[in-house]
This record gives C-alpha cells, structure tokens and sequence, in this order.
C-alpha cells in the first residue's frame, strides 16, 4: 500500500521557478479575463464577414425562393411552419488569424508609471482581439498552442492553453514557420530580442505571403529612461547586471539605441507589409486594440471580401 502525509510549513519545497510563474499566472488570469471582456465590449465599428457559403456550420434557415432546386428545401423545418425553408451554412474561407503573446521573462516588467505589466496588457490585449475578431466572423487561434476556432469560448480557450504552456515562458521570438497564404498574424511583443532575429522571423512568417500586425508593448519608463545618479541595470532576460556612473549621462544613447533597435523592426515590417504598432503600459488597453481591430478590418477589405 502506497502511504502518503501532508508535509509540515517546514519541510515544504519552494515550487520551482517556471511552476511558481505558472501558478502566478493562473491566479491572475480570471481578472485579465474579464478585462479583455471590458476592452472588447469597448470596441465599435468592427464588422464581421459572415455570410452564407460553402462550409460545414450551420448558419439560418431562410425561406425558399421561387426558381431554387427542390433539393435545397430543409423538410423537416418546412414541416414545423407549414412553409418551406432551405438550410444555410456560414462561408468559410481558408484563413485565420494567428496570434503569438510573448510572455518570456522581460515581459514581466511594470514600473510605478505603468497600469500593468508588459506581460498582463499583452494578454489582455489578445484576449480582447481575439473576442472582437471572433465576434466579427473571423477565426482565431494561437502559435503553437491551439487551432484557430470561431468559439464563442474563445478567450477561455487561450487561457487554458497559455496557463499550461510552461516552454511559452522561455520563448521570445514566435516560431520560425511560414503562415498561410491567406492567414494574418498578430504578434504581441516588446520587441525586445535581438532586432534582427525578429526581423528574419517576420520575413519567415511573411514568405507565403500572409499579412501581419506587431503591437509593441512599452512600459513608460523604457520609453524615457528617467534615471540619474549611481545606476544597476538587470537583464531579466539572462541575468546580467552592469553597474553604471552616472545613469543620466547614458540617456541620449539609451535613446539612440532603442530608436535604431524600433527602426530594424520598422524596416522588417515595411518589407513584408506588416504594421507595427507602439503600445504603452500607462495607456489604456482599448487604444492597441481598436488600431490592430481596425487595420485588420481595413486589410480584409482590402482583399475583396
């Protein structure tokens, strides 16, 4: 027989690392949740694109039109009414709409200027989209972690599949895979890896020709580097600290750098004919979402639909 006890306050293991960030994250998903339901409630003028077509999802019934094959004709629903209906399925195109949250460890971040850390808004930013987009027609799903769905549980079923996905912590970049031709990703991210291994997984995603969106999330204090004095920069990504003089006279470089960094960036979206969208923490969540919500609105448009 198997024996088992509960261990005393003493004796308990602090939970590793990753496991200690997934149980942070799945305590804090029930609100992120129902801040993305505010956001996308928030969100007006999206149209969807439903209508009827070829697919395998049951749409409306509507009533005959004179000159249509009996064959159309639903009989068991003309039966109930005593007039006679045809059965319609919603269009399906051979498309969706892809997106990848970074949640590795400089995503974390949040200073006292920010209304919530880079990873949070990230997430609730992708919730809300993923909601609004759903509501408008579209499917969505997440890089490497689930199909794209046109569930009205959507939202449920990223945060199920992100609060499992331990790897997800540790990867900063999304996967180097092409898109489908027709798909659209939506790349939430603090564009904080190496500009030019981003820049080649754009290019990657783009090669088929799929369209994308990169929302950049920013705390504030990244954006203007407010510091003076004696200074200790951490890398939250590998650990590293550099101790520095004086912290203000590194400012018009910090500037610098990140300006070239952001440019890299700019040019890898121009050549694959993405957008790339500046997001701050200290604004509120709506303003990135109804940008992505709206260029993708624009961009189906754009494609005839």
């Amino acid at each position: 027989m198997l024996r088992t006890r509960v261990l005393g306050p003493s004796e308990r293991r602090p939970a590793p690392p990753v496991l200690k960030a997934s149980l942070d994250l799945a305590a804090r998903l029930p609100r992120l949740i129902l801040e993305a339901r505010r956001v996308s409630a928030s969100v007006h003028g999206i149209h969807g694109r439903r209508r009827a077509g070829p697919g395998e999802t049951f749409w409306q019934y509507r009533p005959l039109v004179t000159g249509e094959a009996a064959s159309r004709i639903d009989w068991r629903r003309s039966a109930r009414d005593g007039h006679l209906f045809v059965r319609e399925r919603e269009w399906e195109a051979s498309h969706a709409i892809w997106l990848w949250i970074d949640r590795s460890a400089s995503m974390g971040f949040s200073s006292s200027l920010a209304m919530a850390s880079k990873v949070d808004r990230a997430l609730v930013a992708g919730f809300a989209l993923a909601e609004t987009l759903v509501e408008g027609g579209e499917r969505v799903g997440h890089l490497g972690l689930t199909r794209a769905l046109a569930s009205r549980r959507i939202v449920e079923t990223l945060a199920q599949a992100i609060m499992i996905d331990r790897k997800g912590e540790a990867a900063d970049l999304p996967p180097d895979a092409p898109l489908p031709r027709l798909a659209d990703a939506i790349i939430i991210t603090d564009g904080l890896s190496p500009a030019q291994s981003l820049g080649k997984r754009i290019a990657t995603m783009a090669s088929s020709g799929a369209r994308g969106h990169i929302l950049l999330i920013a705390d504030p204090i990244e954006e203007t580097f407010p510091f003076s004095g004696q200074a200790e920069l951490f890398d939250l990504e590998d650990g590293l600290t550099l101790r520095v003089g004086d912290a203000g006279a590194w400012g018009e470089e910090y500037h610098r750098r990140l300006e070239a960094h952001r440019e890299t960036i700019r040019e890898a979206c121009r050549k694959a004919g993405w957008t790339l969208t500046l997001h701050r923490t200290d604004r509120p969540a709506s303003e990135g979402v109804l940008r992505i919500a709206s260029l993708i609105a624009a961009s189906r448009g754009g494609r005839g639909r």
